[in-house]
């Protein structure tokens, strides 16, 4: 297998469109993590993403009755960009489905070279069932985003420039996972030419396909997909990738939205591009294989494969960096409701900078502040909660509370004592114009909405925050009716930021 998929990417044509990107050390994150970290600059293709490589020798390898036929592709939005720029290269005629989440960026640059684009369901999966009706109905030729072993080629050229580039040791290269057509390209041309470097997946854990496959041994379809990561929100391996990462890929590591957003700001000051989500997701593997191995003094690759992302996106990749970092603690903290509370608790958390303060008068003995705390390092936020226990003040790390961090840090409410029954639930929807009206109107009119909170964060979903007056009677009802409409959603009545604020 190795063989013929070297000979395969030797004889790739992608150079007709794509560059050889350079290998760019990340001085500051090599300090920092006392290892040498390279960053393959795939987001410097003309595309802004490697998908490039293997969407072009796919279509390289095309017959001329298979091209003048038309070609399709479904894409959640770079393997699009790649097939248009490479079908007007070709002078083919080229029709791409996307889903209709795909962010703005993404569908305009496909038009912009000549595609024809059809927005078509809310995920990959609905968007790939209508490119094969076009196949049949229409007789295009489908060229597949990752499922392919000529797109497996392409993707595998990444690897070959990578050895020529660093020819010296190398322990290990991290690579981004969606349906698996980047990181088997690169695994056979790795393993066969220097089998001691590990090659290892970074996959987002809300869309970890590979991993759930790899520990079933069979490929698996996930439930649900997270979408932060549009561009790797797949929810299987493809079947070729997964036989090839069965043999040649030594582990997965998955990662969290906030470990995602603290990389795309590594990437940054590192190199001052601004990469995607799923373009930063190596970095943010590479980083917690350093934390959790206590890896030092190795050579460390991983590749920012994509920058393409809207950039009212980047306000949240902000908010949320520093999280990912564990440069910022999110905390609930007990004061004394008094004149000169807030001022003393101040002089608890001495030199470190208060980011954010948020307080609403509940009753007369005690007051519930959301405070956020810059912090030096993981061990600063250990420290700054103790004392501020020994000063008397009960506290509740909130840091990993996604609802905290994407709702109540936002609420200036506060505690309600006239409503009963109240039940909170926490949605996303297809973030597109008229979407949260559509929401609205499909939430119907059953039970009385006593909070709401969306705030629209430039990404492929939209996400609210609702409370709902439910009689103890419709519990089962209203849960039944959440489920029906389609929606994912989460119980947050129980949350203890809810009781907290708001309760």
């Amino acid at each position: 297998m190795l063989e013929r998929y070297v000979k395969r990417i030797l004889q790739a044509r992608v150079y007709d469109v794509a560059i050889e990107t350079p290998l760019s050390e990340a001085r500051f994150l090599s300090k920092r993590l006392n290892n040498t970290i390279y960053i393959k600059r795939e987001d410097l293709q003309p595309v802004y993403s490697f998908k490039l490589r293997g969407a072009y020798n796919a279509m390289a390898q095309l017959t001329q009755e298979q091209k003048d036929r038309g070609v399709v592709t479904a894409s959640a939005g770079n393997h699009a960009q790649g097939l248009a720029m490479s079908a007007k290269q070709m002078g083919v005629k080229a029709t791409i489905v996307m889903p209709k989440i795909t962010p703005d960026i993404k569908v305009a640059s496909a038009k912009a070279r000549g595609a024809k684009v059809v927005l078509k369901g809310d995920s990959f999966s609905e968007a790939s069932v209508y490119a094969n009706q076009l196949v049949e109905e229409k007789g295009y030729t489908y060229i597949p985003p990752y499922d392919d072993q000529e797109v497996i080629a392409g993707q595998g050229t990444i690897a070959m420039e990578i050895l020529r580039q660093h020819p010296g040791d190398i322990n290990a290269i991290f690579v981004p996972v969606g349906g698996g057509g980047l990181i088997s390209g690169i695994a056979v041309y790795v393993k066969y030419l220097r089998p001691d470097i590990k090659v290892i997946g970074v996959e987002a854990e809300d869309s970890a396909c590979l991993k759930a496959a790899l520990d079933a041994g069979e490929r698996v379809v996930l439930d649900q997909v997270g979408i932060f990561a549009e561009g790797v929100a797949v929810a299987q391996i493809g079947e070729e990738p997964f036989r090839i990462a069965q043999h040649f890929v030594d582990d997965v590591i998955t990662v969290n939205t906030d470990e995602i957003c603290a990389a795309v700001k590594d990437v940054f000051e590192d190199t001052r591009a601004v990469s995607e989500p799923s373009g930063a997701l190596s970095l943010a593997g590479l980083k917690k294989y350093v934390e959790q191995t206590g890896a030092e003094d190795e050579t460390l690759l991983c590749i920012n494969s994509g920058a393409n992302t809207n950039f009212d996106r980047l306000q949240h990749i902000a908010e949320r960096a520093e999280l990912g970092e564990k440069r910022e603690a999110i905390l609930a903290v007990t004061i004394p409701e008094r004149p000169g509370s807030f001022e003393q608790f101040c002089k608890v958390v001495g030199r470190r900078m208060v980011t954010e303060f948020n307080y609403r008068y509940a009753d007369d003995n005690d007051a519930k502040i959301f405070v956020g705390v810059q912090l030096k390092d993981i061990d600063d936020k250990v420290e700054l909660i103790g004392q501020l226990e020994e000063n008397g003040y009960p506290v509740t790390d909130l840091s990993d509370n996604e609802m905290a961090k994407l709702h109540i840090r936002h609420l200036g409410g506060g505690r309600n004592q006239v409503i009963d029954n109240e039940q909170l639930f926490r949605f996303e929807f297809p973030e597109r114009p008229g979407a949260l009206l559509n929401f609205l109107k499909n939430l119907g009119q059953n039970w009385n909405i006593s909070l709401f909170h969306y705030r629209n964060h430039g990404a492929a979903y939209g996400r609210v925050l609702i409370g709902m007056q439910v009689p103890a009677d419709d519990r089962k009802k209203v849960a039944e009716y959440l489920d029906r409409i389609g929606y994912r959603y989460w119980d947050e009545s129980a949350n203890e930021a809810y009781q907290l604020f708001l309760r």
